[in-house]
């Protein structure tokens, strides 16, 4: 009997487990099949899924080039107003040596349309020097030559400071320095063949400096060009916008390329740019070429002042040490260092305007 009831209990316990397992085998092949049916599903919606996800990354690359052309081609404003909450001088008749000067505009063609540009007529002390035309950098405007003017007052008769395009108060879109170039040479033309001429630019405004003097046998009456001034210069165009982007933390390793692209397409430069390098520029220029640069400039490196000034006929580098791309001319020493390497340049011009 003993043997009876554990057989018979093994027989209840094996049919009970039965009982029991086979509903969760049957269960659980519903679940397997369940789960089929929905890895079907999202394999069926996987190449939509995928569509979206590259429409969304389109949309995302476009708004990101887009921001970079604009960032890059509509630089902040330095204008009056900044100048004044700031509490720098505002025009030159700010200077303790109140210089005297007028105010004019000067209207530059642009194909279909001109844009009329603000001008500082400075009057120097030097009454047998040349006239000094100071063009300054992206993001910069006229009210940057301030620094520079006192330094330029007792060896120049004139000094022109202009705002270019889509910079300080001067209205339309930068170009990077491509329409720049036919800006600055519509000014000199303005200016006059009274004296010799000196093009003084930094950053953006040195490469069109470079570009306006290999390109001033064009005018119909070009002035004598006694020298330029080159600070803080970079070679390539896309060379301080990807700086400067890398500076500010932004993106720039697709965005970048594609922006140039658009920006040389849509001003005329070409999408690739050809012809704006500025080293066969500067060979073209017969007076002579004075280089300033920082030694820490992150924006424009010191190896492009160099590769120009290599290929320039007459040139001088000098490099002011501890200095960055801006600062040259507010630091005390870096003033007296950059002072001192105008000499260079402005004797020759003294003696050419002489």
């Amino acid at each position: 009997m003993i043997r009876v009831r554990r057989v018979g209990c093994v027989g209840e316990a094996s049919e009970r487990s039965l009982c029991l397992t086979l509903p969760a085998v049957l269960a659980g092949q519903r679940g397997l099949h369940g789960t089929r049916e929905f890895m079907d599903r999202i394999l069926e919606s996987l190449p939509g899924l995928l569509l979206l996800l590259g429409e969304g990354l389109v949309v995302a690359l476009v708004a990101l080039v887009a921001h970079t052309v604009w960032t890059i081609t509509h630089p902040p404003r330095r204008t009056y107003t900044t100048a004044l909450a700031a509490g720098r001088p505002t025009d030159p008749s700010k200077f303790p040596e109140s210089p005297e000067f007028e105010e004019w505009i000067f209207r530059a063609a642009r194909g279909s349309y001109s844009l009329d540009l603000p001008v500082w007529d400075i009057k120097g002390r030097c009454a047998g020097g040349p006239v000094v035309i100071l063009t300054h950098g992206w993001g910069d405007s006229r009210l940057g030559a301030l620094s520079r003017v006192p330094s330029l007052l007792d060896r120049a008769s004139r000094i022109i400071a202009w705002d270019m395009a889509g910079n300080g108060e001067a209205p339309g879109t930068c170009t990077l320095g491509h329409h720049e170039v036919s800006d600055l040479l519509s000014l000199i033309d303005r200016v006059g063949r009274e004296r010799a001429i000196v093009l003084f630019g930094w950053s953006m405004g040195a490469g069109v400096s470079i570009a306006a003097a290999a390109r001033i046998r064009e005018l119909k009456e070009p002035p004598e060009l006694a020298g330029v001034i080159a600070e803080s210069a970079y070679r390539l165009v896309g060379t301080s916008a990807r700086n400067m982007l890398i500076a500010q933390g932004l993106p720039y390793r697709v965005n970048l390329p594609l922006a140039l692209r658009w920006i040389g397409w849509r001003c005329g430069a070409g999408a690739k740019w050809r012809g704006s390098d500025r080293v066969p520029m500067a060979a073209a220029i017969g007076c002579p070429v004075l280089f300033i640069h920082g030694q820490d400039d992150v924006i424009s490196p010191l190896d492009d002042a160099f590769a120009l000034a290599g290929a320039a006929k007459n040139a001088r580098v000098d490099v002011i040490p501890g200095a960055g791309h801006v600062g040259l001319w507010s630091d005390p020493a870096n003033r007296a260092r950059c002072e001192s390497a105008l000499e260079w340049v402005l004797k020759k011009g003294n003696a050419a305007a002489g």
